[in-house]
């Protein structure tokens, strides 16, 4: 591999400033009145951002004891430093933006590369990366999107929803709150935001429009929610019995239950549930030793002895479990017949920190103890494919661009 190119973030081009994530342009034909200087704009076209033809993939990589934060441009090899600050907790993204968590409070990181996805085609964006901001007043325990809203949920402090087109734009505006909502995730969803926990059995989910006033509660309940994905489907939340599929088909919001088939113990649910973008096959760690499956399209849950695991992920459609080993042993199963297809000896240090991160091609895994981040091609026997050499711990990977 070549050396690593560094730039700061400081250094950027300010062109950035005016990108936004919200696509222009994009509906054929158009006013006669429009002005010559826009419908001169091509298609898809954003401002202060780069169009491509494929997707713009980037990590953005914390370490837990510096509180350093960086973004590494898997296209370019680029690696783009960002200001330090607290020690960092955690890390979240919604597909662009990264939500570091600290004892501070979250700080929001524009990874600079997105996908707007229009069902019929798709747009890839490229622009600089950039530090955003904090949001004020909120430890952000689940963070979801859509092209116009950011909703950062916690415990403690409530549901705040953020205008998507001011953080694209460099600022973090103060949102509002969601009143009325309970304690766990808000997820923006088809112009409407579906609301956990806001029944007064706290096993409802309600649906409301973007001024947070109620359009109708979900006939089907989800107990003790915890886990949440957004598939080309629909939603999947994690309830203590299976999961619930939330869809929508000309405005009418419909729920089904998948569950396990048989009890399952509070810590052998799935919660973490993890996928590709818009895949709709799901996995999770289920308890110490092996991993669930979730198959919306086929609506079933498989659950593989992987023996102890800290890490889990599937690009779904075919592709095979990947489950990353307290030893180090990064396996690949087939999902039909659980068995072993592939193994590979990965990590040497510790692995309690590593996360799979995957795409349509490649999966990304973290070395903390070694510095540095793995390229792994799964299709091709779990072969190595680059060694991201890194000067920092990466304890925490979120892939962006999706």
């Amino acid at each position: 591999m070549t050396p690593r190119k560094i730039r700061t973030a400081t250094a950027l081009s300010c062109a950035a400033l005016a990108c936004s994530g919200l696509l222009v342009g994009c509906q054929e034909g158009g006013d006669t009145q429009t002005p010559a200087r826009s419908s001169a704009r091509p298609h898809g076209y954003v401002e202060g951002a780069e169009e491509a033809s494929e997707q713009q993939s980037r990590l953005v990589l914390a370490d837990a004891g510096t509180g350093a934060v960086e973004v590494l441009d898997l296209i370019t090899g680029d690696i783009t430093s960002l200001k330090r600050g607290d020690r960092v907790q955690g890390l979240r993204t919604d597909g662009r933006f990264a939500y570091v968590s600290g004892a501070g409070g979250t700080h929001v990181v524009d990874s600079g590369a997105w996908t707007v996805d229009h069902g019929d085609h798709v747009h890839y964006y490229r622009a600089a990366v950039r530090d955003v901001g904090p949001v004020t007043g909120t430890d952000a325990a689940h963070i979801h999107s859509d092209q116009a809203l950011t909703a950062v949920s916690a415990p403690k402090s409530g549901t705040r929803l953020l205008d998507r087109g001011e953080l694209a734009a460099g600022t973090v505006p103060r949102g509002r709150q969601l009143t009325g909502a309970g304690s766990g995730p808000v997820v923006p969803y088809k112009e409407h935001l579906l609301v956990t926990g806001a029944g007064a059995g706290e096993d409802t989910v309600e649906v409301r429009d973007r001024d947070g006033t109620r359009v109708t509660a979900l006939a089907e309940p989800c107990a003790q929610v915890r886990g949440e994905a957004v598939t080309r489907r629909g939603v999947v939340l994690g309830c203590a019995d299976g999961a619930l599929l939330v869809s929508e088909d000309k405005g009418t919001f419909d729920a089904l239950k998948i569950p396990y088939g048989t009890p399952v113990k509070a810590s052998e649910r799935a919660v973490d549930l993890r996928h590709r973008a818009n895949s709709t096959t799901l996995a999770a760690l289920s308890g110490d030793d092996a991993v669930r499956v979730l198959d919306v399209t086929d609506r079933s849950w498989t659950r593989i002895e992987t023996g102890p695991v800290v890490a889990a992920n599937t690009a779904g459609e075919g592709s095979p479990l990947l489950a990353l080993g307290r030893d180090g042993v990064l396996t690949a199963y087939d999902i039909a017949t659980g068995k072993s297809i592939a193994r590979k000896e990965l990590l040497s240090g510790a692995t309690e920190s590593a996360s799979i991160e995957i795409d349509t091609t490649r999966a990304y895994v973290n070395d903390a103890a070694a510095r540095k981040v793995y390229e792994i091609d799964y299709d091709d026997g779990l072969r190595l494919a680059r060694t991201f050499p890194l000067d920092f711990a990466p304890t925490y990977m979120v892939e962006t661009g999706r």
